[in-house]
């Protein structure tokens, strides 16, 4: 038996694939003791025992115990770190000609190795061709293409207004890169947040330490091949492995941390010793309010495009629960069920356009969500179930209990609750009982109800009319807030989030005022309040002051 700790635990019950052999682990604390006991498959992990909801988990990171003798440790994460820095030192990231020929390499490489991209991909979730390319390949190129338009632009320095106190003057905000940065990344979508966060901190010129989520082996093992290939090795460098590696990673000093992991405490708290800053996108129970007014096929169709078509439910910010008024709740059910037979079949099951659950564990958890005793009798459509697979049919429920687990965890799979309301304003203090979620969605043709909603909901991103593409649109933000994550990076703000803003002031020597020296006589007072005053005709009477001076 092993006994692990209560920060272990709670990371390995957020999420536990690739473990090894051992009998059992007993975990004691963050609210109980929990049991968990299982036999050893490929990237697949059996499971006995009770698990408190309070760990349950989605897109994070694994533990692994009794591992054969580990290859990378804080040993060696504090000679990488370190010689990450000499890089930086040297200065070679941040020429504008170094930080081009590495987006250059990076949109060469998506382009030479699209195919070993969507295999690995296939291989990792099944995910179909079209929607890695889409949602994984298509994105990070465009991420990247972006980057190489507007870098020269992102860089340059953004002049701003001086006052009258540092007259003659002038000044301006110089992007400058933060140094040896983190970026970890999770098995939901292993190549865009991998890569999307990368781009932004190479084009903010900084050195990076990647490290891709284990949970998808085979796209973590082809980025650190085709990155050693492709770009420089000596200020990007790929770590791959599990929560050892990445506790390794974690002791080390950084200037910023980006990543999606759920156990965003564990990472915060390892940061919180260097007072470095994070971004983390942590996910949430993200609502999808439906009106009566809407045209019902095309609002069916967005919503499976952004629940089920959209690696099978397990994205952050794919659609967790609906709310609808208590009369429109069937119509809205008859529509999903018309299109989702017109998009995966009589049988989904035999789809080959849905991606599978990524393992044994998250496989076990969903099928707990739905055979929950209050919630298994609440299914409408869809149920069923193939472990040897690991496929979940698209499933709807009707009015589960807002105290059921499914309605408390982001479930991060293709179970999707329909909860009714006597009026769809009542929607809103349903969402907002809950904690603030990743993305917020409305369809209405209601300018008012458009217009509370995005007034009255606090979300990391809204969308109207649709769902997941404020993703694609690189002008937006995409960030959390709350406990669905901070800090926000996309575009722009991907190269925004991994640069400081350096505010730099130039004066010559003339012009220096009098006023701000003592002794401080009621005539220097009176000046200076003529300047600050914002009277024109006082303005000139204490410049006269100050030359007559």
């Amino acid at each position: 038996m092993t006994i692990v700790s209560a920060a272990a635990a709670a990371a390995l019950f957020k999420d536990c694939t690739r473990c090894f052999k051992f009998s059992s682990i007993v975990g004691v604390g963050l609210g109980g003791t929990l049991t968990y006991r299982h036999t050893y498959k490929i990237n697949r992990v059996h499971f006995s025992g009770s698990i408190p909801s309070s760990y349950y988990c989605c897109a994070t990171l694994s533990i692994t115990m009794e591992e054969v003798k580990p290859t990378f440790d804080v040993d060696k994460a504090a000679v990488l770190v370190n010689e990450m820095r000499k890089t930086f030192s040297s200065g070679k990231t941040k020429s504008y000609e170094w930080r081009m020929s590495q987006l250059e390499s990076i949109s060469k490489m998506i382009d030479e190795k699209e195919k070993e991209i969507i295999e690995a991909l296939h291989k990792d979730l099944s995910k179909p061709e079209l929607e890695a390319f889409l949602s994984e390949i298509l994105m990070t190129k465009s991420s990247c293409k972006l980057a190489l338009k507007e870098l020269k632009h992102w860089m340059m320095p953004k002049k701003v207004e001086t006052s009258m106190a540092t007259y003659p003057s002038s000044a301006e905000i110089v992007s400058e890169p933060l140094g040896v940065v983190l970026v970890i990344s999770t098995w939901n979508f292993p190549f865009l947040l991998s890569l999307d966060p990368v781009i932004g901190a190479i084009a903010a010129g900084n050195a990076v330490v990647l490290k891709p989520s284990e949970i998808a082996p085979a796209t973590s093992s082809l980025l650190t091949k085709l990155l050693g290939e492709y770009v420089d090795e000596s200020a990007i460098r790929v770590v791959e492995g599990a929560v050892r590696e990445t506790s390794a990673l974690l002791e080390q000093k950084y200037l910023y941390i980006a990543g999606g992991a759920r156990v965003g405490r564990i990472v915060m708290a390892a940061a919180a010793k260097h007072l470095t800053p994070v971004t983390l996108e942590l996910g949430g129970k993200c609502p999808a309010v439906v009106d009566s007014n809407v045209n019902l096929q095309v609002t069916a169709k967005r919503i499976i495009a952004g629940k089920w078509a959209c690696n099978n439910g397990q994205a952050c910010i794919g659609v967790d629960y609906i709310i609808t008024t208590k009369e429109f709740a069937q119509k809205l059910i008859d529509s999903l069920r018309s299109v989702l037979e017109e998009f995966f079949g009589k049988d989904p099951m035999e789809s080959k356009d849905l991606s599978r659950i990524v393992n044994s564990f998250q496989f076990m958890r969903l099928v707990n969500l739905l055979d929950e005793d209050k919630v298994s009798d609440k299914i409408v459509f869809g149920g069923q179930r193939d472990e040897s697979q690991l496929q979940i049919a698209p499933t709807i429920l009707l009015d589960v209990p807002e105290d059921s687990l499914i309605m408390q965890e982001e479930i991060f799979g293709p179970l999707l609750p329909i909860m009714t309301v006597e009026k769809l304003e009542d929607s809103l203090d349903m969402i907002n009982r809950k904690p603030k979620p990743l993305a917020a969605y409305l369809f209405s043709d209601d300018e008012q109800i458009k217009s509370k909603f995005v007034q009255n909901i606090s979300a990391g991103g809204i969308a109207i009319n649709d769902t997941v593409l404020q993703l694609t649109v690189s002008g937006l933000p995409f960030g959390g807030v709350g406990e669905s994550g901070m800090g926000s990076y996309h575009g722009e703000f991907s190269f925004d989030a991994f640069s400081h803003k350096k505010a730099v002031l130039y004066r010559s020597f003339a012009g220096d005022a009098p006023t701000r020296y003592p002794p401080y006589t009621p005539g220097k007072q009176k000046q200076m309040k003529a300047l600050v005053s914002g009277n024109i005709f006082n303005i000139i009477l204490a410049l006269l002051g100050w030359f007559r001076d």
